[in-house]
């Protein structure tokens, strides 16, 4: 008798304790759909990170070019405190830093919880990170999710499957597929990591019902894609972009192809190999596909129109009211790409001339929205053209078309803040201002993560650090309500795409005023609009 009444105090002490574990992420392990995990200590903020955590399985040997499967279950307790490895890429941008490893075994994602227990149901925030689809990963310092989980938020970080391997297509996968289709397994993979938060967030503290989808570049240009895909529909609830969207027009690197014609560069690809058939490109080592794609072109294989995850043209399924119609927080930088113009030191006499050799019988038009009436003011036209054209023309119609098909609510914002760069920054031989950087592309990154920190040779100033943590109070916000706007920050209205809609501007002084630059978009929708220029 004294046994079994010892058994039943200790089964009733393990019961009690189980029932502890699973409802409290205070705890360092928590059990999700494939079994327990282990993460890190909670940090002084009382976040705790969970890192490496395999959200589908290894896309290698017969499942290379295969849309993802679930992760299998493992016995025991896994530990989640290092991270996965990176997707394999090529060292493309040299402003990435990574805490990782590439290998093609890859798909593993990120959770900073501050919940103290898994009721609490907190917005949970999933980031995609950017790179052009050819690089990236989780792992960034600048994109670690401990300091934005401060602000209430589970944050969630995912690889996914970049170049060559996520976005490769061809006859014979897509005559495989169920879908009839090929290409966009990296985008697949993003729709993959929102089933697993839909299914094991809640163990983190996280609400499944309330999910934001945010990214910056690609990772911005993946929201929106997302947001027109119907295998992701449910699965977030609101989205944030920051700098780019599949809006963008002509051969640019991130355009959208046909799937016939993505099929006829993947054939091209094999052939070049020697591989004239999947099998035999299955059968190739990782290594030697990446060589050979970034020796061809490191942009070659990006999103396809699929017919499946990506069904039509991006735009055109936004003029038609069918994308997931989400609240939607979206803008991009004032400098996206002003550097590389200011090194290049434009005069109104070149600046001119290249003006009408692109655009013909429009170059009147363009150099009246981009005056050039002397050197100086030539250097700001051709950055501002330069980075409209790169990014911000394509956001700014996501924006407007959302606003006017959606019926749901919009912000829009422009980053303005001039960064300041390291003393005595040079670049290929010429000493750089934080004036000739400006608003630079991916420079908000750090501003909405809170990791200013994370690059220790910028002369951060106490600006930098209130503009950082407002951006953080807005991004939190909004994936809280829908709604950026609260206690501690200046108004930020909505956007309705009316002439006089107001932009909010992230600056050392935030403000809110109606578009200065509508011009200069609605020139270079038109001329975009024109036939032959999709």
């Amino acid at each position: 008798m004294a046994y079994r009444a010892s058994l039943r105090v200790r089964g009733c002490v393990t019961t009690i304790a189980m029932a502890w574990l699973a409802a409290t992420s205070t705890s360092a392990q928590v059990r999700i759909d494939a079994g327990a995990i282990e993460g890190l200590p909670a940090d002084a903020g009382g976040v705790r990170p969970y890192l490496g955590i395999p959200y589908a399985a290894p896309p290698v040997g017969d499942l290379r070019w295969q849309e993802p499967r679930p992760a299998g279950p493992w016995q025991g307790v896994r530990r989640a405190t290092a991270f996965g490895s990176r997707c394999m890429q090529g060292r493309i941008f040299g402003d990435m830093v990574f805490r990782d490893e590439p290998s093609e075994d890859c798909l593993f994602l990120n959770v900073w919880t501050p919940a103290a227990s898994s009721d609490a149901r907190l917005p949970v925030m999933v980031w995609i990170h950017g790179g052009g689809f050819q690089a990236g990963s989780g792992s960034e310092p600048r994109q670690d999710g401990a300091r934005l989980a401060r602000k209430g938020v589970v944050v969630v970080s995912m690889n996914y499957r970049l170049g060559v391997f996520g976005f490769l297509a061809h006859p014979e996968l897509t005559k495989a597929s169920a879908h009839g289709a090929s290409g966009n397994y990296g985008l697949m993979d993003q729709i993959a990591a929102l089933r697993w938060v839909k299914a094991n967030i809640a163990a983190f503290g996280g609400d499944p019902g309330n999910v934001t989808i945010f990214g910056e570049s690609a990772g911005s240009f993946a929201v929106s894609g997302l947001m027109a895909s119907p295998p992701a529909a449910g699965l977030f609830h609101r989205a944030i972009g920051e700098s780019g969207a599949f809006f963008n027009v002509g051969a640019g690197a991130l355009a959208t192809k046909n799937l016939a014609e993505s099929e006829r560069a993947g054939q091209a690809f094999g052939e070049s190999l020697a591989a004239a058939s999947i099998a035999a490109l299955r059968a190739k080592p990782a290594q030697e596909l990446l060589d050979a794609a970034l020796k061809r072109n490191g942009f070659r294989f990006a999103p396809t129109i699929d017919g499946h995850v990506v069904p039509s043209h991006v735009p055109d399924t936004y003029a038609a009211g069918k994308q997931h119609r989400v609240p939607l927080l979206a803008g991009w930088n004032a400098d996206e790409i002003r550097m590389g113009v200011v090194l290049s030191k434009p005069t109104a006499q070149s600046f001119a001339t290249i003006v009408r050799q692109q655009f013909g019988d429009r170059a009147d038009d363009v150099l009246r929205v981009y005056p050039a009436t002397s050197d100086p003011e030539a250097v700001e036209s051709a950055a501002s053209l330069a980075s409209d054209q790169f990014i911000g023309h394509a956001t700014w119609k996501w924006v407007e078309t959302h606003a006017k098909t959606a019926g749901a609510p919009v912000y829009r914002f422009s980053f303005d803040r001039k960064i300041p760069v390291p003393a005595g920054m040079v670049v290929k031989g010429i000493p750089v201002t934080s004036a000739d950087v400006g608003a630079r592309h991916a420079g908000e990154i750090e501003y909405v993560f809170g990791t200013l920190d994370s690059s220790p040779n910028v002369p951060w100033e106490a600006v930098d650090r209130r503009l950082s943590d407002q951006m953080m109070t807005y991004w939190t916000n909004f994936a809280r309500t829908g709604d950026p706007n609260g206690p501690g920050v200046p108004t930020w209205p909505r956007y309705d795409g009316a002439t006089d809609a107001p932009v909010l501007h992230l600056d050392t002084d935030v403000r809110s005023v109606p578009d200065a630059h509508r011009a200069r978009y609605q020139l270079l929708d038109s001329i975009a609009s024109k036939p032959g220029n999709r």
